[in-house]
């Protein structure tokens, strides 16, 4: 059975750098489609960054050049570094994964993945 356990959130100040990690079980990540998503409080879920089944890594305009999404294969982990947090940043952060045999929409959406971690908080004060 696949699990996706997040860690790493906290609370930072603007400007700070968090890492997040995503450690997978019943899998590897190197088949299947991962990725980030994070929902604030009465906002939708938003896709962060991710890494195709190819390895190519996409991101969110708003994270671009601050975020980066890798993977360490020996570890079987997912990893988000997140620099110059801002408070816009501040939400849940999950990470997300899709099985190679299941089609997933360009760009993907939420309700391609099949499996979801359980969510790490990051709040950021101005």
């Amino acid at each position: 059975q696949v699990q996706l356990v997040e860690s790493g959130g906290g609370s930072v100040q603007a400007g700070g750098s968090l890492r997040l990690s995503c450690a997978a079980s019943g899998y590897t990540y190197g088949e299947y489609d991962i990725a980030w998503y994070r929902q604030a409080p009465g906002k939708e879920c938003e896709g962060v960054a991710g890494i195709d089944r190819d390895g190519t890594t996409r991101y969110a305009d708003s994270v671009k050049g601050r975020f980066t999404i890798s993977r360490e294969h020996a570890k079987n982990t997912l990893y988000l570094q997140m620099n110059s947090l801002n408070p816009e940043d501040a939400a849940m952060y999950y990470c997300a994964a899709v099985p190679p045999w299941v089609s997933v929409r360009d760009p993907a959406e939420p309700r391609d993945y099949q499996y979801w971690g359980q969510g790490t908080q990051v709040t950021v004060s101005s």
